[in-house]
């Protein structure tokens, strides 16, 4: 979904631009930090580490990689 003008998206690139290094890197770090909140707090209480891990890395990255990342501690039946 893109809904912002032409002007506008001009005008936020013309001041991201505008910005040191340092400043743009910290925006991204401000906006990656903020975005891994709300994915926490949609996490249900009571997980363990390995699994609230796995479940993070899944919303970010795709279900696929962070299985293969977290793969499953059940053992296998023979």
């Amino acid at each position: 979904m893109d809904d912002t003008t032409p002007e506008v998206r001009q005008l936020l690139a013309q001041r991201y631009q505008a910005l040191k290094p340092e400043e743009r890197v910290r925006l991204c770090l401000d906006m990656y930090d903020f975005a891994r909140s709300l994915v926490e707090a949609s996490l249900p209480p009571g997980l363990d580490e390995r699994e609230r891990r796995r479940r993070i890395c899944g919303h970010f990255y795709g279900v696929e990689l962070a299985n293969r990342v977290f793969p499953s501690m059940k053992k296998e039946s023979p």
